[in-house]
């Protein structure tokens, strides 16, 4: 005969305490899934976050390109050169063939809506006058040098009759880029005095305050437009020679 018998703790298990334990297991479950949804919840308004603030950024940096690189932009960009003979000469007499000549290179490019040129001089092969940024602003009517050895600015009035407008100026470059206009340019002068320092430029237009702002600016007046000043006078100056039509212009600037 065999004997059958139970454990007695297993026979007399709570049944009650078996419930708490369904009941606890239920809660835990409950919890795990609402604390799942939750980081499900917070991790899709991070990634929604982030894709707003991604947009933003690009809606921004799309807006700030339109507004303050695109405008700015030169509708024309022209790297070219010109040979030109040291000395001046009437361009009715027959060139001296025997009469120096040089090279001169710059970058031009042009704002046409605003009808403004800027003319960028690199250093000369020669070394015999200065790199320099200039802008001519004919809506403003004025003229900035900027010498980029000295980095100091100067505002002089346009001179019209030296400076070609920027549609001529332009067409002009496209013929000797094209080859259909080879020039022998000859070299004029003229001379400017520091009159007086200004303290601020942005009464003076988009284009010349970029190029001066934070920096030393001079007010210019040329020479043979101020009384009592002679020609022999002994004076320091600098040298900027440049092309702005179809001749050299070499404008020195001098310290009283």
């Amino acid at each position: 005969m065999v004997k059958v018998s139970f454990n007695k703790a297993l026979a007399q298990k709570d049944p009650k305490k078996d419930s708490e334990t369904l009941i606890s297991s239920v809660q835990d479950l409950e919890g795990a899934v609402f604390v799942r949804q939750q980081s499900k919840v917070w991790c899709w308004c991070f990634c929604l976050g982030l894709a707003l603030v991604l947009s933003g950024v690009l809606v921004g940096g799309a807006y700030l390109y339109r507004y303050y690189v695109q405008e700015d932009e030169p509708e024309g960009v022209f790297f070219c050169g010109v040979g030109y003979f040291e000395e001046n000469y009437d361009v009715t007499d027959e060139m001296d063939v025997n009469l120096p000549l040089r090279y001169i290179e710059e970058n031009v490019s042009f704002l046409e809506n605003d009808e403004v040129e800027l003319i960028r001089v690199p250093v000369p092969e020669f070394r015999e006058s200065d790199p320099a940024d200039i802008v001519h602003d004919f809506k403003m009517r004025l003229t900035a040098y900027l010498d980029l050895d000295l980095d100091k600015c100067y505002i002089i009035t346009l001179n019209i009759s030296i400076v070609m407008p920027p549609k001529d100026f332009q067409d002009f470059l496209r013929n000797i880029n094209a080859g259909t206009y080879l020039p022998q340019s000859y070299l004029v002068h003229e001379e400017m005095m520091i009159t007086e320092k200004l303290e601020s430029t942005s009464e003076l237009g988009f284009s010349i305050n970029k190029l001066c702002k934070d920096k030393d600016v001079y007010r210019l007046q040329r020479r043979d437009t101020i009384l009592g000043m002679q020609k022999r006078e002994a004076l320091n100056c600098r040298k900027i020679r440049h092309f702005e039509n179809k001749f050299v212009v070499e404008t020195m600037i001098c310290e009283p």
